[in-house]
């Protein structure tokens, strides 16, 4: 198919989201029009991938731009929310490289030697209850945050504190089991490395 990969509907889908990572961008200093558009970006991340089973559209270039997506979007965010944002982003994107330089579209699937805390998450492509959790802490934590800072989750939709304390408790802890998981992601391509590094010396 060749470069018509590039024009399969779930990649168009990713095109999309990439605009609405910038109309976002561009709004952020309205805080319901950043919401608005931000939670699109999410709600349509599971929207191609089950565009891409349903019409056959899965590719190589359609799991390799799902993440570059994703990363933009949630290192846009995080880079708003904090000085320090651009950290998270950059874990995310080393665990990018680790994972697709050695694992390519297969990499939800190939973690069969892992812990099994991290198997259960990643088990069918992160569709159980454990892997709903991290997905929701990824996505979810910096917009959550950014409600909680510009004052939407109390002038909006009404959340008394504590609502708003749970909710910053449950979404933080499935951010740091995908720490968890990211963690294990560069641990094991840094032995895969150095794996390598040795093997060459002996020979």
């Amino acid at each position: 198919m060749g470069l018509l990969v590039l024009l399969y509907w779930p990649n168009i889908i990713g095109y999309f989201r990439i605009g609405l990572v910038f109309a976002a961008w561009a709004t952020h200093e309205t805080p319901a029009v950043f919401v608005f558009l931000y939670s699109i970006f999410i709600a349509l991340d599971g929207v191609d991938g089950w565009l891409a089973r349903r019409l056959g559209q899965s590719s190589r270039f359609g799991a390799w731009l799902d993440v570059v997506v994703d990363n933009l979007g949630r290192g846009m965010l995080w880079s708003l929310l904090f000085e320090w944002g651009w950290l998270v982003s950059a874990l995310e994107w080393c665990v990018y490289v680790c994972n697709h330089n050695g694992r390519g579209d297969q990499w939800k699937s190939s973690f069969i030697t892992s812990p099994r805390f991290i198997q259960v998450i990643m088990t069918n492509g992160f569709r159980t209850a454990l892997g709903t959790w991290v997905v929701s802490g990824l996505h979810c934590l910096p917009l959550w945050l950014f409600g909680y800072q510009r004052g939407l989750l109390s002038h909006w939709l009404y959340l008394p504190p504590w609502i708003q304390a749970l909710g910053t408790l449950l979404l933080a802890a499935g951010r740091l089991l995908a720490l968890s998981v990211e963690t294990w992601c560069i641990w094991t391509h840094i032995k895969y490395l150095t794996k390598d590094e040795l093997e060459g010396k002996k020979n």
